[in-house]
């Protein structure tokens, strides 16, 4: 093997050891693992292809070349080192997550490998370290089925060639469809390439003190300042993000195990006020451990990112400029739609309920899938998207959509995330089989309530008076551009420019 590396020269990094990796090169996953494990903070060892590799193997067709078999040979060299186990070992076994992590993050848009590394003698291996046949089994079964969903073909038992085919496949989803279409509608380059961050396992299957979840420092649908998110027992991470599984609250973690709950409230606050921003941040409980796997800046709705701009600068954790910063002009015009009036809403029939996920109100036809919708769209109707739960080849659907529904999920699956961001109204949770019924209808979603109205409702005009901390950052964007003083979204681009020139 080739002497292990960490330099920004080198194909891979070691994660914790250069602190001052730089982002575009090793991936906004890699470079929150960076962070956390420098302020000590519980989180598996891993390394990280940097998106150099990702530029070169795509320029060349997208093989894996020999110069990243080298790099992968001593990164997980490393990687067995820290861990004391190896890939493949038949006894003490090694299983490593695969993961994405482009400069820009782009939740749900490309490919994971979990639990790669078991084969038939691995999961004997886990059976007998661990005493539970069921935990083992459920492990395997868990690899075999995402591994034959992201790179395309069965997973061969080999555990190196079960390395090199999902690397392989992972720097490939930069260039996919959904990849292409999400950066195409955030108006984000090809150029820079993805990272692939490959950590060690840890396993929220194992029992009932361990699970998965994801905690938001703040509220990312209302901007309330309370801790917000959801946990799921003996799950891992793809459970809750995926939306196949109804999540309970923290509260529940809260419950089953307080201190792994102070602990990760401790960590959040500790971030939080490291970055200066809300953080979304992913978590594995391990038989009462925690483990942290990467924090990022959280997707919020256009209402939250307007009251955390707000209350962040009254707390003196950002500058006003910063506060203005934080505030899309789309997000102000999305504040700025009309809403479901009280009379409207008090006479209208109420078709299905959900969870709210992103606020606001959209009406349209009701597709069942992203191509119904699609075609609805290009014909100049509009749509409302309802599906069982979303995932990340669902995107082109969402972006054309005017309201997203899903059956199963909460606040915290793929679903609300891409929502909040996109600005788009959603209701998750709806309820199994809940939605077929609603193919075809024209429908109002109200992504505040949480409701689902037959037709088309009357809405009632907003302004910026019924808004009043839209107001205060309007006097503040006012401060920037005093010469301009229309319409609100022009009125916060032109503040933006004259911000972003001055930085």
């Amino acid at each position: 093997m080739g002497v292990a590396a960490s330099d920004e020269t080198s194909d891979y990094v070691w994660l914790g050891q250069n602190e001052t990796a730089d982002r575009s090169l090793i991936g906004g996953k890699a470079h929150s693992i960076n962070t956390m494990v420098a302020l000590g903070l519980p989180v598996p060892p891993a390394f990280a292809l940097t998106t150099s590799v990702c530029r070169r193997l795509t320029a060349a067709g997208g093989a894996i070349d020999d110069q990243c078999v080298v790099a992968l040979q001593d990164g997980m060299f490393r990687l067995e080192c820290a861990t004391g186990r190896r890939l493949g070992d038949p006894h003490h076994p090694l299983l490593v997550s695969v993961r994405s992590g482009a400069a820009v993050s782009m939740p749900g848009m490309m490919d994971t490998v979990l639990n790669l590394g078991i084969n038939d003698e691995a999961r004997i291996a886990l059976s007998t370290e661990t005493g539970d046949e069921t935990y083992a089994s459920d492990t395997q079964r868990r690899f075999e089925t995402q591994f034959a969903r992201v790179v395309g073909h069965t997973a061969p038992y080999d555990p190196w060639e079960q390395l090199l085919d999902a690397v392989s496949a992972v720097f490939k989803s930069w260039m996919s469809p959904r990849a292409v279409a999400y950066r195409q509608h955030h108006g984000l380059g090809d150029a820079g390439g993805t990272a692939v961050a490959i950590q060690a396992m840890v396993f929220g299957n194992l029992d009932d003190a361990s699970g998965t979840g994801v905690l938001f420092t703040r509220n990312p649908l209302t901007g309330d300042s309370a801790p917000f998110g959801e946990w799921l027992q003996r799950g891992q991470g793809e459970d809750v993000v995926s939306g196949r599984f109804d999540a309970n609250p923290l509260s529940a973690l809260e419950e089953l195990l307080p201190d792994i709950h102070e602990q990760l409230m401790s960590a959040g606050r500790r971030l939080e006020a490291l970055h200066g921003d809300v953080l979304d941040i992913e978590f594995t409980v391990e038989s009462g451990r925690l483990w942290l796997l990467q924090s990022r800046a959280a997707k919020r709705s256009p209402d939250a990112a307007v009251r955390l701009a707000v209350s962040m600068e009254s707390e003196g954790v950002i500058t006003r400029d910063e506060a203005l910063l934080r505030v899309l002009p789309e997000q102000i015009a999305a504040l700025l739609r009309p809403r479901v009036s009280p009379e409207e809403r008090a006479k209208a029939t109420i078709l299905v309920r959900g969870e709210p996920a992103c606020p606001g109100v959209g009406s349209g036809v009701v597709g069942l899938t992203c191509e119904e919708v699609e075609e609805m769209s290009d014909q100049g109707w509009d749509a409302v998207l309802a599906r069982p739960t979303t995932d990340p080849d669902d995107v082109h659907g969402m972006i054309v959509s005017n309201a997203i529904l899903t059956e199963t999920g909460g606040a915290t699956c793929h679903a609300a995330v891409v929502s909040r961001e996109l600005g788009t109204p959603c209701v998750v949770g709806c309820g199994v089989g809940s939605l077929s019924k609603l193919s075809g209808l024209l429908v109002t979603v109200d992504g505040s309530s949480g409701e689902v109205y037959e037709g088309v409702l009357t809405q009632a005009p907003c302004n910026e008076a019924d808004l009043p901390d839209v107001a205060l950052l309007a006097e503040w964007a006012r401060a920037t551009v005093p010469e301009f003083s229309g319409l609100l979204p022009e009125l916060f681009s032109r503040a933006h420019a004259a911000l972003v020139s001055c930085s």
